[in-house]
């Protein structure tokens, strides 16, 4: 069995012991309890303190504020609890309760309670342990439901009934899902099957409150195992089906794709060895999602995803909306990566030209380097022969992006001719006109058949107009 450290406690051991004396004069019970008590058993640093008051915790929380110098105060009456913010800790307050609910609605039938009327409330046995703050108690834990053999075991499991608790709730059934993908937990059989059971619940729960939990997963450091429990409870087709729909192998004349949902999370679990970006595993999540809708068989060569990379970009903001995830620059990042996501592993198959590199560095920008770990973890395959020839090759596009003389300049490069200069120096008679002579002197800058200059691009534009039938200004007359 797992004892917590004596340091643990010792660590605010003064705070504590204040917490605990106001209670004692005030003649109320106080308790720590959830995630803090929690990461005392796993060792684990927490900032966030909850505390659990036998009686009115919001008026117990302002007479703490009061006793702690420099600290901050705020309650929220309809929720019953109380904030006090002190030093670097986030200390939340509430009066033990328990609660009951409608069938149709999440939102609680709230009543005072006990300490154990307040565990049971809890999502999970290892979220209801607790530890008494009084002088009469302090230190001694509170776990009636074994959740301190639960962290032992590494089993997440429900305090009651699972039916009762999800249904109840639905939102813990994905931060069972969450709990077990953060501390590399497997979820208990009755509690898996409660969440099966209970999963078309998840529907009356708020969206924001889902791509909060969702995040979370992605953001833990193996992110693929919060996604199959997701998948293999069902979950996943309810609140992200575009993701579900990469699950599935289709066959022809012995011909098989590979499955492109694990394959996604191989990606995923790939990245984050990489990078703690959670814009940039989305980007991980979503590199392939256009993959159903362009799958095609073609006799000879094979399945085929034509086109994945730009279905995929253009895919991105319907699923942003949806899920209620920020559509700004975040978005636009995840975007540019998934419409990127092949050009270097293209590279890195072929023989790479400095214009090659060129026309990657300038596309991607200020992003290069997000682009690179991302195409990186996507080199996957069980031939690891094939795997160790693709990383070689992609070390010597890593290697020429280095050498590429312009590299610093090529970050936010634009072409040296302007909008402006296209108007001023020629006749235009549609302005869709201004975007092809500027990207026609682009192309050929990127492609190295023209120099990097003013004078060199526009000598190229001239004749390149020419042919067009756009007339020079000076040429009017």
């Amino acid at each position: 069995m797992i004892l917590p450290q004596p340091s643990a406690l010792n660590q605010y051991e003064q705070l504590f012991k204040k917490i605990g004396q106001i209670g004692d004069d005030l003649g109320q019970d106080i308790y720590l309890i959830g995630g803090f008590v929690r990461d005392i058993f796993l060792h684990r640093e927490s900032k966030d303190i909850d505390i659990v008051v036998i009686g009115k915790g919001i008026d117990f929380a302002k007479k703490v504020a009061q006793n702690l110098p420099n600290s901050k105060f705020s309650f929220f009456e309809n929720f019953g609890t109380a904030q006090v913010l002190y030093q670097d800790l986030v200390i939340e307050f509430v009066g033990a309760r328990k609660e009951s609910y409608e069938r149709n609605s999440r939102k609680p039938f709230v009543e005072e309670g006990t300490l154990r009327d307040d565990q049971e409330r809890r999502d999970l046995t290892i979220n209801a342990l607790s530890i008494g703050l009084n002088k009469h108690n302090y230190g001694q834990v509170v776990d009636p439901f074994n959740g301190i053999n639960d962290l032992d075991s590494q089993i997440i499991r429900t305090p009651m009934d699972a039916d009762k608790t999800f249904s109840d709730d639905p939102l813990r059934m994905m931060r069972a899902i969450r709990f077990a993908c953060q501390l590399g937990f497997r979820i208990e059989e009755k509690t898996y099957d409660g969440i099966v059971r209970n999963k078309e619940r998840i529907k009356i729960i708020s969206q924001e409150r889902i791509t909060e939990e969702l995040n979370k997963i992605i953001l833990s450091p193996v992110p693929s195992i919060g996604f199959e429990y997701l998948f293999d409870t069902g979950l996943l087709q309810i609140i992200f089906p575009e993701m579900s729909n990469l699950h599935g192998v289709d066959t022809i004349n012995n011909n098989s794709h590979k499955d492109n949902f694990y394959h996604t999370l191989q990606v995923l679990d790939n990245l984050c060895k990489l990078s703690n970006d959670l814009w940039l595993r989305w980007a991980a999540i979503l590199h392939d999602i256009a993959k159903p809708a362009t799958k095609r068989y073609e006799p000879g060569i094979g399945w085929t995803f034509h086109g994945h990379e730009d279905k995929g970009s253009r895919m991105v903001k319907p699923i942003f909306t949806k899920l209620k995830l920020p559509l700004n620059e975040k978005m636009k990042f995840v975007e540019k990566l998934v419409l990127l996501h092949l050009r270097p592993i293209v590279l890195s198959q072929n023989i790479v030209t400095d214009s090659a590199i060129r026309r990657v560095m300038v596309e991607a920008g200020e992003d290069i380097e997000a682009l690179m770990m991302l195409c990186k973890s996507d080199i996957t395959s069980k031939n690891e022969k094939k795997v160790e020839r693709i990383k070689k090759n992609f070390f010597i596009v890593e290697e020429k992006m280095k050498n590429v003389a312009e590299k610093d300049t090529l970050r936010n490069w634009q072409p040296p001719i302007s909008g402006n200069d296209i108007l001023k120096s020629f006749k235009i008679d549609q302005p869709q006109q201004i975007g092809i002579l500027k990207n026609a002197v682009r192309e050929a800058i990127l492609d190295d058949k023209v120099k990097d200059n003013y004078n060199a691009a526009m000598l190229f534009l001239k004749e390149f107009a020419t042919s067009l039938g756009i007339k020079e200004k000076t040429q009017e007359n």
